[in-house]
């Protein structure tokens, strides 16, 4: 459905995100005023939380604003992401696939700044590469299941598959 309506895609994605922003502010409103939330923080979380429950709102005034905002909160996400990974990576010499760490950092630092730059080119490609990971990973799955289907109850190599009943009769008959 991706692949054939990708500017619908994006509409419905928009309301689903705005969505999103608006309960998560509403809980975060709420959570400003618990008893378990320390002083210094009650303003960070009603902070926070009025902005998302704005920012949610003018997810509904129409697509535009909607996809830009989406585009906007990958892209600053991305970064920030790339950002702790690549310094993670550089001031841990010892760190285990640092060099891996390092990498999707700077991938994740420069999709980030792509999204930015140009969102709207950049999250309609970034729907049609979802679309079509979608594709193949159902591929995938269903020829995962397939082979399950073929390999149960094979226990070992060579070993010959066992037949389950289609009925499994209960124990008392």
């Amino acid at each position: 459905m991706i692949l054939a309506w990708p500017g619908e895609t994006l509409r419905v994605v928009g309301v689903l995100f705005g969505m999103y922003l608006l309960v998560t502010g509403v809980f975060q409103v709420a959570a400003a005023f618990g008893t378990h939330v320390p002083g210094h923080l009650r303003a960070l979380h009603f902070l926070t939380g009025a902005l998302s429950v704005l920012l949610g709102l003018v997810c509904f005034r129409g697509t535009l604003q909607s996809i830009l905002l989406l585009a906007l909160w990958i892209g600053f996400s991305w970064l920030v992401r790339g950002i702790m990974m690549t310094t993670t990576a550089a001031s841990a010499p010892d760190m285990p696939a640092r060099g891996w760490m390092l990498f999707f950092g700077i991938i994740g630092m420069l999709a980030g700044i792509v999204l930015i730059v140009a969102p709207f080119t950049s999250i309609a490609a970034l729907t049609l590469t979802v679309g079509v990971m979608a594709i193949v990973l159902g591929v995938v799955e269903a020829f995962h299941a397939v082979r399950m289907r073929v390999d149960v109850g094979r226990l070992a190599r060579g070993a010959e598959p066992r037949r389950r009943p289609l009925f499994h009769p209960h124990p008392q008959h």
